[in-house]
């Protein structure tokens, strides 16, 4: 039974490689957030792809996409929506913000206030949004993918830790090998193939997909280790405060997923250990006090395989 879910994955990655070129790790790093449930944040240079890439997933998905470009004069009303008064009626109606779709591109999280990047916190959380009283659920499957630069200061806001903890995987792109690099040179209209990208999943399977993920078995023996490594980074002579348990949940859900990705439906350490540092990096605050994004995460990558490192592997 696996073998069908594990096609149906396969089928998905291959479709986004077509155009998406180069990065079959990204790709599965983001596969595995959209199986788990979870939200990703794609922190990287300008010119990486970070847009394409949550674009061309949510056209592969045949999901419903919105994209929220983030901008310092943007309000929580732009992104929930809001309340209007019907004059013919005279009641208030709630008109839905950019926030209710299955894929969410925040582009340029960080150029936003603190006010509006919070506006996202209970529909992360919870799957619903409050706005005048009322709730609002949002559509299933619902999944925010996140960018920002981590080298541009120039009207920025950092995101704080309560909303990093909230993104179940954080990860990089990087640059291309040099002989994808040559076919992303040759190509003139990325923004076509992405419209003429035929998908290949509905949501309705994306929502079976993730719910199969929840019945992969990890063992009592992997439960321990994942705990392990949680523990170590809560005494870690560099950190300042460890992993939340909503990490240690992220990491278990993680690992279900990585399993499943890579066709099985048991988990074992390595599944563990592929997804501990996008897992975990960004929710660690460590005792250095540098403000440079890139160091802060070279720093916290360090500090988990360091841990890795020092964790027995369950037999």
């Amino acid at each position: 039974m696996v073998e069908i879910y594990k096609n149906k994955i396969d089928k998905l990655i291959q479709n986004v490689e077509r155009v998406f070129l180069g990065k079959t790790h990204a790709i599965k790093l983001c596969v595995t957030g959209i199986l788990s449930r979870g939200h990703i944040l794609i922190e990287d240079v300008p010119g990486m792809g970070k847009t394409t890439l949550a674009q061309v997933l949510a056209r592969s998905m045949n999901c419903v996409f919105h994209r929220i470009q983030f901008t310092s004069d943007m309000l929580p009303s732009d992104i929930l929506g809001v309340s209007i008064l019907n004059p013919r009626t005279t009641d208030f109606e709630f008109r839905r913000g950019p926030i209710f779709a299955n894929i969410v591109l925040a582009d340029e999280i960080n150029r936003t206030p603190p006010k509006t990047q919070s506006a996202l916190l209970e529909a992360m959380s919870e799957n619903q949004v409050s706005v005048d009283g009322s709730t609002y659920p949002l559509p299933q499957p619902f999944i925010v993918i996140a960018t920002q630069n981590p080298i541009e200061y120039e009207g920025t806001y950092s995101l704080p830790e309560s909303q990093l903890d909230r993104f179940l995987i954080r990860l990089e792109i990087g640059y291309p090998p040099a002989e994808e690099e040559l076919i992303i040179m040759r190509k003139r209209e990325v923004v076509k193939e992405i419209s003429e990208l035929p998908p290949v999943l509905t949501s309705e399977e994306v929502t079976e997909l993730q719910e199969q993920t929840k019945k992969i078995f990890v063992d009592d023996s992997i439960m321990d280790y994942i705990l392990q490594i949680i523990e170590q980074t809560r005494n870690h002579e560099q950190v300042e405060l460890g992993i939340s348990p909503r990490g240690t949940q992220s990491l278990y859900v993680a690992t279900q997923a990585w399993a499943l990705i890579n066709g099985r439906d048991f988990a074992t350490p390595q599944d563990v250990r592929e997804v501990a540092e996008p897992v975990l990096s960004h929710r660690l605050i460590s005792k250095s006090r540098s403000f440079n994004l890139i160091h802060i995460a070279e720093e916290r990558k360090k500090i988990i395989q360091d841990i890795l490192q020092k964790v027995p592997i369950p037999r």
